[in-house]
């Protein structure tokens, strides 16, 4: 008699790294690193996170998804989707013909006017239709940046450099923030096309915080679809090209998508915060990941993410 094993993504709790004994730091670490290596997903349980400010943020994008699109574009600044609004059909999948069938809004770290990267982050735009817009999405971004450093920290450990490698690396990072919109599928005629087609993320990690629906899939080791679930008070993180470029790829980058519901008049929200290093940072193979030798050059994070801006149609 042959059984078949269910396979799901991991489910680990924060609380455990934050303030546990040391094996249970310990056995987060190994979890998180196994899970990445397996699924490039973990489903986390965060430790003194502020759900309420999840849901503003939901109410604060959904008002604004809904304003006229005249009004909208007035926050499309073509500035290669770095902040403000992008509007539907504009970005693909990598190496895809077919627009993703979404809109969404970007809101970026915060600097000083004389700050050395003043000049490369554009302002955040804040729409004043919308009541509490920037108190609200600028306080997840910052309680999100808090988040990913916990992890980073955890998988600085597992890959055996300074707790503060990642910190480093990230410090005054490029990191977003974006909402965004899925409309109802009875918005669009374009045969071909999903809500997101099948891609890798760009940056290091991402950190989802919910959904309005589900329909979030990843691309399992053993090439079969894995719908990724989560319930309300809980985080989904995945590993990005950025992470499995400089792991020499023993942490894959995995290919993930969102399917077209079943419910052709229903829309979809989504917050994803991808976590970037910053512009200068030098995204250079882990010595512990080297092996038989490193399978890519040096490059900065600004370098390699124009060269994905491109690729999937925000930048020219």
């Amino acid at each position: 008699m042959t059984t078949t094993e269910t396979r799901k993504v991991p489910e680990l709790n924060m609380e455990d790294y934050v303030a546990g004994t040391a094996l249970e730091k310990q056995r987060f670490v190994d979890q998180f690193y196994a899970g990445l290596v397996e699924y490039g997903f973990i489903v986390l349980n965060p430790y003194q996170f502020n759900f309420d400010l999840v849901d503003q943020c939901y109410q604060v994008f959904k008002s604004f998804f809904k304003l006229p699109l005249a009004t909208k574009q007035k926050y499309n600044i073509h500035d290669g989707g770095k902040r403000g609004y992008v509007p539907r059909l504009q970005e693909h999948a990598k190496n895809s013909k077919n627009p993703d069938l979404k809109e969404f809004w970007h809101v970026g770290r915060e600097v000083s006017s004389d700050h050395p990267l003043a000049n490369e982050y554009p302002d955040n735009m804040w729409p004043n239709e919308i009541p509490n817009f920037k108190q609200s999405t600028y306080a997840l971004y910052q309680q999100l940046d808090q988040t990913a450093l916990m992890m980073f920290r955890s998988l600085a450990t597992a890959l055996d450099v300074p707790k503060d490698y990642f910190e480093k690396l990230t410090h005054d990072g490029n990191s977003i923030l974006r909402a965004i919109h899925y409309p109802p599928m009875t918005e669009f005629e374009l045969p071909g096309s999903v809500r997101a087609a099948a891609h890798e993320d760009i940056n290091l990690i991402t950190l989802l915080v919910g959904a309005t629906d589900s329909g979030l899939e990843l691309l399992d080791r053993d090439g079969q679809w894995l719908a990724v679930d989560s319930t309300p008070g809980q985080i989904v993180i995945d590993s990005g090209d950025m992470l499995s470029r400089i792991s020499n790829e023993m942490i894959p980058a995995t290919t993930h998508r969102v399917v077209n519901p079943m419910d052709a008049s229903s829309d979809r929200y989504s917050m994803p915060f991808f976590c970037h290093p910053h512009p200068d940072a030098v995204l250079s193979c882990i010595p512990s990941c080297q092996g038989d030798g490193r399978l890519y050059e040096d490059i900065t994070g600004r370098d390699f993410l124009n060269q994905r801006l491109r690729e999937i149609g925000l930048s020219k």
